[in-house]
């Protein structure tokens, strides 16, 4: 059996969360992390191999490590209160690295997940969350917990930092195209920019952030309504406001003005900027043209998915 953990797109509110204000993710289901646990030979231990690293890891219970999924593993081993067994656990992942797609949220989930139902005591639901957190704070210093929220429960999510994540629906399908703008950059590091400039403005800052909740709120009932026109509308100013917060680049001020365009109802980045991902709103039978408008525009890889849960 392998465990699977997707990746997730930000549609409205990233940096916002980290202050209190609502956001909204989804579940990107065409790219994921798996884990397959493998019955080793005796006294092997437990060894994690990170296929797309190349890096393999022995992990005891009480061992000391500086890598987040041996971390992360003996998270699991400590919360169900396992032995170590001898098992190997295979860990893949088709997400890109820093593109704001939550790939260490997910590659942590997988683990987690393979490694409890091995051990026969599964983790899910708010048990697992709680425990791919801790591993998002190494990643991410003070992350709003979104990415591992949306990724564990699979499913589109309200979210306020420091409350129940709120699961909602879909009222009509949404068909949207994920450019990636080919940069990595570190979301702790924007999300430390951020910071530093509500220390130096923070009413100004505050204006910024609220109004990017409120985006989020009014977000919520058109997306249950199907409204895509309003939702687009939505994800073109919020692009904006995250601009002024200085988590944009003119290189995914390009992708948004391209996807735009081409006739996308509305384009935003997604995730902690300066790089990662654009994400576009298209109608069906405009979302060919939009992807291909993206490409030319710079976009190294584009995928589309429709969001229908």
């Amino acid at each position: 059996m392998t465990s699977r953990a997707p990746a997730k797109i930000i549609l409205f509110g990233e940096h916002a969360v980290v202050y209190g204000q609502p956001a909204i993710a989804v579940p990107f289901e065409t790219l994921c992390a798996t884990a397959e646990a493998v019955v080793a030979p005796r006294k092997t231990g437990l060894i994690i191999r990170a296929h797309d690293t190349g890096k393999e890891f022995r992990v005891l219970r009480e061992g000391r490590t500086t890598h987040a999924l041996a971390i992360a593993a003996q998270l699991v081993l400590r919360e169900i209160d396992a032995p170590t067994l001898d098992l190997i656990i295979n860990v893949r992942s088709t997400i890109p690295v820093a593109s704001g797609m939550g790939s260490g949220a997910a590659v942590t989930t997988a683990l987690m997940r393979e490694l409890s139902r091995a051990l026969g005591k599964p983790l899910e639901g708010e048990s697992l969350n709680k425990l791919v957190y801790e591993i998002e704070k190494l990643y991410h210093g003070t992350p709003s917990g979104i990415d591992n929220t949306v990724i564990v429960f699979g499913h589109p999510v309200y979210f306020i930092r420091g409350t129940a994540p709120e699961l909602f629906s879909v009222g009509k399908p949404l068909t949207l195209i994920i450019a990636d703008s080919g940069i990595a950059h570190s979301t702790r590091e924007t999300v430390g920019d951020v910071r530093s400039l509500y220390d130096a403005d923070t009413p100004r800052i505050t204006s910024i952030l609220e109004r990017i909740g409120a985006l989020s709120q009014l977000a919520r009932p058109a997306i249950e309504k199907g409204d895509e026109s309003a939702v687009g509308a939505l994800m073109n100013e919020n692009h904006t406001l995250l601009a002024a917060l200085t988590v944009s680049s003119e290189v995914l001020d390009r992708l948004v003005q391209a996807a735009t365009d081409a006739g996308a109802l509305g384009a935003k980045l997604s995730g902690g900027g300066r790089g990662g991902n654009v994400i576009a709103l298209a109608q069906p039978a405009t979302a060919e043209r939009v992807e291909m408008a993206l490409r030319d525009a710079g976009a190294i890889n584009t995928w589309q998915t429709v969001i229908q849960r």
